[in-house]
């Protein structure tokens, strides 16, 4: 019974290999099966040129935090202004007329208002309500900002309960 065990042994051991014939002769000749398994991947070639590559992603940009209402002050009237051109080069405190806008924020010598509701709104104005606060009060504001002479210039109307009617024209800030 013997001599039958043998040849159907070899017979399983040739059926279980599962080698490919089309490997190279070396690899066979000089690495067993088991020390294949054993051995480790080679290292990925890395190119010197190229930059790391990492399993982080890049940051993100912050984003503009938007109003209730999910608008901003339009990009072109956002910058600095001011009532007289000498405050555009005057120094921080001492730049009386100067206001500057954000996505959000009207930034006055004195006083700040938060966007809380856009009326309306296109590329060259916005009429918007506004939360103020400034030497120790709180006021809302409809504000209508609108822009003039190729974006030079800013017109400012204050409109509603408060408000002086009166026109103010800023001076872009370079």
């Amino acid at each position: 019974m013997t001599r039958f065990m043998l040849p159907a042994s070899l017979l399983l051991l040739a059926a279980c290999s599962g080698g490919d014939d089309r490997s190279e002769p070396e690899d066979r000749a000089t690495i067993s099966p088991l020390q294949k398994a054993d051995r480790t991947a080679p290292e990925a070639k890395v190119d010197a040129d190229l930059p790391a590559q990492s399993d982080e992603k890049a940051p993100e940009p912050p984003e503009i935090e938007s109003p209730a209402g999910g608008s901003v002050i339009p990009a072109g009237i956002r910058g600095r202004w001011a009532l007289k051109a000498a405050d555009c080069t005057a120094k921080r405190g001492t730049d009386l007329t100067a206001l500057v806008i954000d996505a959000t924020n009207l930034r006055f010598y004195e006083s700040h208002g938060e966007l809380a509701r856009v009326r309306s709104s296109d590329a060259k104005q916005i009429l918007a309500d506004y939360e103020f606060s400034g030497e120790g009060q709180d006021w809302d504001q409809r504000v209508q900002l609108e822009l003039a002479d190729d974006g030079k210039t800013l017109v400012r109307r204050d409109l509603g309960k408060g408000a002086t009617g009166e026109t103010m024209r800023y001076t872009r800030c370079a």
